[in-house]
């Protein structure tokens, strides 16, 4: 990653009244679909945040997130989305084009993609008043098992770079991690945290054609 300068697992900062909740989307088992889980993963474990900032792993978890965008007063999404542009390239977008920009894969036709989850929480009167989100456009996605590709990886940076400009603009306290993260305090599961899957995937010459054998039921082929 370039340096950066100043299922839904949630770790509330604390109960101040800035109501900021960063919420990473998508799926790590297919290459470049984790970039939003990977850049909350990362936000995590290079920061402390202070009262009043949340940090969700949103997975692909659809109208399961609905609370958590309506409890939410300002809103950053991080996510891999497709908007035609060259692999690695960052778009920021706000408010109200927010719902035009999401999702690059949907896994299944039964997904509820989270312009739905949006749009419920405009009809229940519990949208958040500020919404950002920052995209990246992937590079690969049908790749199961797969990690992200390094022009994607290399972009996490200058995202996690804009991500905590746009929670200084919002007020919240940011400050470098000065101990490493306990991992069982970690937003994502230990094991399929970037270094630990990059660690444990087979070469490609090997692997599973079907999925990917770790996360398989035992026998899998």
């Amino acid at each position: 990653m370039d340096p950066v300068t100043p299922e839904a697992t949630c770790h509330p900062g604390g109960d101040s009244d800035l109501g900021i909740v960063v919420l990473g989307i998508g799926n790590v088992l297919w290459a470049d679909e984790g970039f939003g889980v990977r850049c909350v993963e990362a936000l995590q474990a290079g920061w402390t945040f202070g009262p009043g900032v949340e940090l969700v792993d949103g997975g692909t978890q659809g109208l399961y997130l609905l609370p958590v965008v309506q409890r939410a007063r300002r809103l950053l999404i991080l996510d891999a989305v497709d908007y035609g542009l060259a692999p690695g390239t960052l778009k920021r977008v706000a408010d109200a084009e927010v719902p035009r920009f999401l999702g690059a894969k949907k896994m299944s036709l039964h997904q509820t993609g989270f312009q739905e989850v949006l749009m419920l929480a405009q009809m229940t009167g519990s949208f958040p008043p500020s919404v950002v989100l920052i995209g990246c456009q992937p590079a690969e996605l049908e790749d199961y098992g797969g990690s992200l590709r390094p022009v994607v990886r290399t972009a996490m940076g200058r995202a996690l770079g804009l991500a905590l400009a746009q929670l200084a603009d919002w007020g919240a306290t940011v400050t470098p991690r000065a101990t490493p993260l306990p991992e069982a305090d970690t937003v994502t599961a230990p094991e399929i945290a970037l270094d630990a899957y990059e660690r444990g995937r087979p070469a490609a010459e090997v692997a599973c054609r079907i999925g990917d054998a770790r996360f398989m039921p035992a026998g899998g082929r």
